[in-house]
């Protein structure tokens, strides 16, 4: 089986979807970022009612934050991306990456019908998924991808 028919197969639900922090609408940028910080993560959905409202990223932190120091007490809803693109967690793996690959997206919110967050694709979500199914190929990689090892390994 190949690798993009693999990716095919299994869906956005089986992939670690763990990677965000979370809040609700209405939180200022302070908090957001607070929250981010103590969950030691990189992207927060805002949510309203137990609803995906925006996202609210690193690159948002870089681009609307950063230089506006006031921007810190206004509600995340003022510097978030309202009704961010998402994915449906029965959705093929390579569709989500092709998703992401088309908007140069890094976090892809995992939603199912009823508007419930299921979690936040990325692109380590597949790395890991990958490394898990084929370790040695993946982990064993050399830091050059020319270099090949003398001898066999532990030899």
């Amino acid at each position: 089986m190949s690798l993009e028919s693999e990716l095919r197969e299994e869906k956005v639900a089986h992939l670690d979807l763990s990677g965000f922090a979370q809040v609700e609408s209405g939180a200022t940028v302070r908090m957001a970022l607070a929250q981010l910080r103590a969950e030691r993560q990189n992207v927060c959905l805002v949510t309203q009612d137990g609803q995906l409202r925006g996202i609210f990223t690193d690159r948002d932190v870089l681009r609307k934050v950063v230089n506006s120091p006031a921007s810190l007490d206004v509600p995340i809803d003022q510097v978030m991306t309202a009704n961010p693109i998402t994915v449906h967690p029965d959705s093929s793996a390579l569709d989500a990456l092709h998703l992401m690959d088309e908007n140069h997206f890094r976090n892809l919110p995992a939603v199912d019908e009823q508007g419930k967050i299921v979690g936040n694709m990325t692109h380590q979500a597949v790395i890991a998924y990958l490394a898990a199914r084929y370790p040695e190929q993946v982990l064993n990689r050399p830091p050059q991808s020319d270099q090949f090892p003398r001898k066999p390994e532990g030899g």
